[in-house]
């Protein structure tokens, strides 16, 4: 069987979390594994908890002492200050995520819920592929 990846486009506001759950929801049929791609560098995919926003500044708040704006260490900036920690961010937080499906629904846990994280103080535009890989018959 072909897999056929397909692509999302997510608007983000700027900095922050943007649930996409129901978005990849939206494309799943099946079971299988789900696999989501970010095609950028300066955003992440996380799997996080989806009903204390506390959580969310907490990340926001730790990742941003790992990866300052405008550190004078960094050497690409060409974009703004938040350029280089962006790609950093990314780095710490990751890209992709792989997930279990069943009858086509997310096999997610009560709290959990997939985040588009942007790292950009700017809104973006941002893509993800999502390929599901058929469960062997």
């Amino acid at each position: 069987m072909a897999l056929m990846p397909k692509v999302i486009e997510i608007r983000t506001p700027g900095r922050g979390f943007t649930n996409i759950t129901r978005e990849v929801q939206g494309e799943l049929a099946g079971s299988g594994l789900c696999h989501l791609f970010l095609q950028h560098t300066s955003a992440s995919l996380i799997l996080t908890e989806n009903a204390s926003p506390e959580v969310r500044t907490d990340l926001e708040t730790l990742i941003s002492r790992a990866a300052p704006d405008g550190d004078p260490a960094y050497r690409h900036d060409d974009e703004g200050p938040d350029d280089m920690a962006a790609h950093f961010r990314t780095l710490l937080a990751g890209h992709e995520l792989s997930l279990p499906v069943a009858d086509g629904r997310l096999m997610l846990g009560t709290w959990q819920g997939i985040f588009l994280w942007e790292h950009r103080a700017h809104p973006h535009r941002r893509r993800i592929v999502i390929t599901q890989l058929p469960e062997r018959q």
